[in-house]
């Protein structure tokens, strides 16, 4: 277990980190050090491991009921926290609940109880009113990307989840913004505040890209055009915005993934899969994605319709610009469209320029088995070098899941990998391979 510097390297070697950056450094004394501790830094600065350690590093391995529970505003980021555990391994079971899976495989997980369980309101409320397990362990509650969980539409589940747990001696908030009172229900008191967030402003760049039309579709592929092949986020506020956006980077042959909350919960992840392999460069995608997923450092970000509110601005600008890299934010306005007053500190910026986009070179394959099967990226990997007779340049990011994994090769050579690799045999296991 993590209970000394050097289990801690071990873990930081896991995830392929050389050392903790100075917010998360001071995390650590702080949540060590005190009962209530708030976390404010930027997208991407490691919130994430910066509470995970010191939870991992207190539990108690004699222990068979929950001990800490992590409470999230998302499916997505549930996922995500409970993908860097199990990367950390430590050696003890977390799992994640939220709505959109079954309750059935809920249930069945949580018959061999978690030491670390994290999931969103609405499921962890259902959970605790059925009592599938005992709560008199849970010693450590995290709030993250709490001022999204403390919001007035999830109020009723975060006040009955929290009053239900009698032996909290930790909590721990985190955001990426500070527009928040939080309510007294969360019985915070005397918290040691964090505050990095103004360590994210001086990278990020945000231009004002005018629209000679209301309809600015033309303006947002002229600027596509002019931004080449890097990869970044087209924000829009409505679902059918996307729906519009979607058809006309279809029809100028722009590949992309959408992702928002109308979508089922497969098509989430396969979109995020396909921007985190390289398949798609580009993700149309409402506030939902402005939190909590993970994708890998982006150039720039797009408001193609303006945020409503100054958190949403600033949680969409944290998708870029993160941890010491620059970024651009991008904001379409239409030339008799008013900004509102938090978009300040702007630049213009003209379209001058045409790079044609090189085509789609990546296309993602599924494969039919996963951890549990026992395979291995190992194992996937050496069936497209053998059978398959690729090279090590023509595979790209394999994603290894529970029951399926995902592949990125070239997409030219795409049906043929199929053809050849369908049904095989991984571990004992007859898996299909499809394109998706």
């Amino acid at each position: 277990m993590a209970n000394t510097i050097k289990e801690q390297q071990h873990i930081l070697n896991k995830l392929n980190i050389k050392s903790l950056n100075k917010m998360q450094e001071d995390a650590l004394v702080a949540i060590e050090e005190t009962t209530n501790t708030i976390i404010l830094s930027p997208t991407g600065t490691g919130k994430n491991l910066a509470f995970l350690l010191p939870i991992i590093t207190n539990l108690d391995p004699e222990c068979i009921e929950i001990q800490a529970l992590i409470l999230v505003p998302s499916r997505e980021l549930a996922i995500q926290i409970e993908q860097v555990v199990r990367e950390m391994g430590s050696g003890y079971k977390v799992n994640a609940v939220y709505g959109g899976r079954s309750i059935s495989k809920d249930k069945v997980e949580l018959k061999h109880t978690p030491a670390i369980l994290i999931g969103t309101p609405g499921r962890i409320a259902d959970h605790f009113s059925r009592e599938r397990f005992s709560k008199e362990n849970i010693k450590t509650l995290v709030l993250d990307e709490f001022d999204k969980s403390l919001e007035v539409g999830f109020e009723y589940e975060m006040r009955g989840i929290i009053n239900e747990l009698p032996n909290i001696s930790k909590r721990i908030l985190t955001s990426a913004t500070q527009e928040i009172d939080i309510p007294h229900f969360v019985k915070l008191e005397n918290p040691t505040i964090i505050n990095y967030l103004k360590e994210g402003v001086a990278n990020l760049t945000v231009k004002i890209v005018k629209s000679p039309s209301k309809n600015k579709l033309n303006t947002l592929v002229a600027l596509l055009n002019q931004l080449g092949n890097q990869p970044g986020i087209i924000f829009c506020n409505l679902k059918n915005t996307i729906s519009e956006v979607s058809h006309f980077l279809d029809k100028n042959n722009i590949a992309h993934g959408c992702f928002y909350g109308g979508i089922e919960q497969k098509d989430r992840e396969r979109s995020l899969i396909k921007f985190r392999n390289g398949t798609h460069q580009i993700i149309i995608a409402t506030d939902l994605a402005a939190r909590g997923i993970d994708i890998p450092e982006i150039k720039y970000i797009i408001h193609y319709q303006l945020p409503l509110k100054v958190e949403e601005f600033t949680h969409r600008n944290g998708r870029t610009a993160r941890v010491n890299a620059k970024g651009t934010a991008y904001v379409l306005k239409w030339e008799k469209e008013s900004l509102p007053d938090f978009i300040k500190n702007t630049e213009i910026e003209k379209i001058t320029k045409h790079v044609i986009r090189k085509p789609q070179y990546w296309k993602t394959l599924f494969i039919s088995g996963g951890r549990k099967d026992k395979i291995s990226k190992g194992d996937i990997a050496g069936l497209f070098f053998k059978q398959g007779k690729i090279s090590k340049e023509q595979l790209g990011v394999i994603e290894l899941k529970q029951d399926c994994a995902f592949v990125a090769v070239p997409a030219s050579i795409a049906n043929e990998l199929i053809t050849i690799l369908n049904n095989s045999r991984l571990k004992k296991k007859k898996i299909r391979i499809t394109s998706i």
